[in-house]
């Protein structure tokens, strides 16, 4: 599998959805996060994106919310996250397991991601994520395994204020199984705000202790 050639593209893509303004919807606001959504070029449903400030600079950001020995610690969502496989200093493939959802209403979903850091003139850090197939991590009868079309994080310093960040994610998840479009529609806006509202609170909770 070529991963640089893959990486490449979905790098390609996530700097093209940051810098689409167009036929977005704005769905959910809540905490301080903006959810919009539009139809997804890549599978039936909506690409979703999920908009915040933070209060701290890319560099800190970005691989304290990819990097398993962080976001094991704060991320709720996740029951597991772990590194595979490391490809370079900038890419591996991760594997991330979730927790039911609504009260079980979405059972444990499971992704193998291809995941790529790029940096862009700015200060700008951003993640580049597509779901691969992996031989030494087959799917399991305990999770549904789920598949990441085209996902990532761009984080930009404010103009005004260079110490705080825009953090943009974007994700349009196939999450498999037999589950509804309403309940998938509902879960996923809550999915994004809780991300990055968690973000927050870990990245604050790690200065206070550091």
């Amino acid at each position: 599998m070529d991963y640089k050639k893959i990486t490449d593209e979905i790098s390609e893509k996530i700097l093209s959805y940051s810098q689409d303004t167009s036929g977005w919807r704005v769905i959910k606001v809540s905490k301080n996060v903006t959810v919009s959504s539009k139809p997804s070029k890549e599978y039936a449903g909506n690409i979703y994106r999920g908009e915040g400030i933070i209060e701290e600079v890319p560099s800190k950001i970005i691989p304290f919310m990819y990097l398993p020995e962080y976001r094991n610690k704060w991320d709720k969502a996740l029951k597991s996250y772990s590194l595979l496989e490391s490809v370079d200093q900038d890419t591996g493939i991760y594997h991330s397991v979730t927790h039911s959802y609504g009260m079980g209403l979405i059972s444990s979903r499971d992704f193998v991601d291809l995941l790529h850091v790029k940096a862009y003139p700015g200060g700008i850090l951003t993640t580049n994520s597509i779901s691969v197939e992996y031989s030494n991590c087959p799917p399991t009868p305990s999770c549904v395994r789920g598949r990441n079309n085209p996902c990532g994080y761009v984080c930009s310093p404010l103009p005004e204020n260079p110490e705080h960040s825009k953090l943009v994610v974007f994700i349009q998840p196939e999450l498999g199984g037999m589950l509804p479009c309403s309940v998938v529609e509902t879960a996923l806006p809550t999915t994004l705000i809780n991300l990055i509202t968690e973000t927050r609170a870990g990245l604050k909770s790690f200065k206070d202790r550091n």
